[in-house]
């Protein structure tokens, strides 16, 4: 508990803080019933002993049996009559009933009340004004239950700002408790935070993710899969921007969300996933991850994308973590690579000193920004190749990836056979006439992260002449407006017939006639 705690400790200041409620305590316990009912009106609110009258009424109605049958074995005893007793009837209430073989005997306060064939029954002054309390009593006691309910809340109420004080106390208490019982038993660690501006996170893993899978092997002991941990070094050795490639469903965006979440729950005061960790505190982490549309605004997922890379570009500062996860993927591949070419570019340039990021592509050109700029550095999530199928290994290493196997986890998805013999066929056709440019170490050109300059500009030239050279091959994309002088003048023609036009003073008749004539006026130019 809390009196345990170091003397200098943030518990100990928490314990201090704590207001003394031990009176209302007690008056809780004494007056409020564990089992109270949720509806006020159905009783049994207030416990027995807390109020005098209360619990009279309280024994009256749960012994009234007790009670009359106390009273029948008096007035035998005062009669001497043994076949006296006492009864209930819903016209004349409680009465005495005596047979008429011991009429002598009846005492001369009875009063008679009714005659029977073999006996009379009578009624007394008390057994008039019992039967008027237990009668009375269910009634009486919920009125004096909520009379009694509301002296209690409002005593509660008269406490409310040490209890508010306490509550928000308890909520930080709560949550320090939470964080060190989840520490200990995922065995996270306890992140060095400083103000530099490097992240580095050995062994990490995803706090969500990892346990999901530990339950998963938990109902099915046959799985033998577990988390593989990663790590990420941002910002060591002037490297703030980490570019990575690799296949889907290799762990692109499971690594992003890692370095997200330790970098939140570090700089929240909670212990990380990690084996261990140097975290730098950050003012904002932004993130562009999945694929999201606004239909009802009219906004598609291109649009949501390009939103929020908006909002990133206009508010990220040098102090901020961003975490993409693909952007342009939802347009033309020439238009997405320029926006991603373009975002990284800007994102290097925020501040001076550009913006700590994480960026997972399939634009395998993006990697040879690192050749560009020596803050850029590549990395890709390592698969292995088995014939024509691949294994996820599910590890991040150095380096780009040299392809995105797309095809494979197309197949790996249950896509049927023809379909991805066929895409092969179409991908083979497509890179021969085309003369895509793939970047791999060592085969087809030299290693950007570590060439010299004179390599990179080659590489850039060749690069470029097989742009023109593809540009020469397809057809160009035209740009809006068209420059189309006929047709732009046409549109002028009727733009000014439309404006002219007083829409609600025209016949139906009339609008097919101006229809037929704005027709007639395209058709001439």
């Amino acid at each position: 508990g809390l009196e345990d705690c170091s003397p200098n400790g943030l518990l100990m200041e928490i314990r201090s803080s704590l207001n003394d409620l031990t009176g209302l305590e007690t008056l809780l316990q004494s007056a409020i019933r564990e089992d109270a009912p949720l509806v006020l009106r159905d009783g049994r609110i207030i416990k027995k002993g807390f109020h005098h009258r209360l619990d009279e009424l309280m024994d009256l109605q749960e012994n009234t049996k007790g009670i009359l049958a106390r009273i029948e074995a008096r007035e035998r005893e005062k009669t001497g009559i043994p076949s006296l007793k006492i009864g209930f009837n819903k016209v004349f209430g409680y009465y005495i009933e005596i047979t008429k073989t011991h009429r002598d005997k009846v005492p001369g306060d009875y009063i008679r009340k009714q005659t029977l064939v073999n006996a009379e029954r009578y009624i007394t002054p008390e057994l008039k004004e019992l039967e008027e309390k237990i009668l009375t009593a269910q009634e009486e006691r919920i009125k004096l239950e909520e009379k009694l309910f509301r002296e209690v809340v409002e005593s509660i109420k008269d406490k409310s700002e040490e209890l508010h004080g306490n509550a928000r106390v308890i909520a930080v208490l709560d949550v320090l408790q939470s964080l060190a019982a989840a520490a200990e038993k995922n065995d996270y660690v306890r992140p060095d935070i400083h103000e530099g501006h490097e992240i580095v996170l050995k062994g990490m893993r995803h706090p969500i993710l990892e346990r999901c899978m530990a339950a998963s092997r938990q109902a099915h002991p046959a799985e033998k899969d577990t988390f593989v941990p990663n790590d990420i070094e941002l910002g060591t050795d002037g490297k703030r921007f980490i570019l990575i490639t690799g296949p889907n469903m290799a762990g692109k965006s499971t690594i992003l969300r890692s370095t997200a979440l330790s970098v939140l729950m570090a700089q929240m005061g909670g212990f990380i996933p990690c084996t261990s960790a140097k975290v730098s505190i950050v003012d904002r982490i932004f993130t562009r991850v999945g694929a999201t549309d606004y239909l009802s605004r009219g906004q598609s997922t291109f649009m949501v994308e390009m939103s929020e890379t908006a909002n990133i570009l206009h508010n990220a500062t040098p102090r901020s973590l961003v975490v993409l996860d693909e952007i342009g993927r939802g347009t033309s591949t020439y238009d997405g690579l320029s926006i991603a070419w373009a975002v990284s570019e800007e994102l290097l340039k925020i501040g001076g000193t550009g913006v700590k990021t994480l960026f997972a592509t399939h634009y395998h050109e993006l990697t040879e920004l690192a050749g560009q700029d020596h803050r850029v550095k590549n990395m890709s999530v390592a698969v292995k190749e088995w014939g024509d199928e691949i294994i996820f290994l599910y590890r991040l290493v150095d380096g780009p990836a040299n392809k995105s196997y797309g095809i494979q986890v197309a197949a790996l998805a249950g896509g049927p056979g023809h379909v991805v013999r066929r895409a092969k066929e179409i991908l083979k056709n497509i890179e021969s006439e085309h003369h895509v440019y793939r970047r791999s170490t060592g085969r087809d050109g030299p290693n950007n992260d570590q060439g010299s300059e004179a390599a990179v500009k080659a590489n850039h030239e060749r690069r470029d002449a097989e742009t023109r050279r593809a540009a020469s091959r397809q057809p160009r994309q035209l740009s809006l407006p068209l420059q189309c002088p006929g047709a732009c003048l046409a549109h002028k023609k009727i733009g000014d017939k439309i404006k002219k036009l007083d829409i609600n003073n025209t016949t139906p008749l009339e609008a097919l006639n101006f229809l037929a004539m704005l027709k007639q006026i395209t058709e001439k130019e």
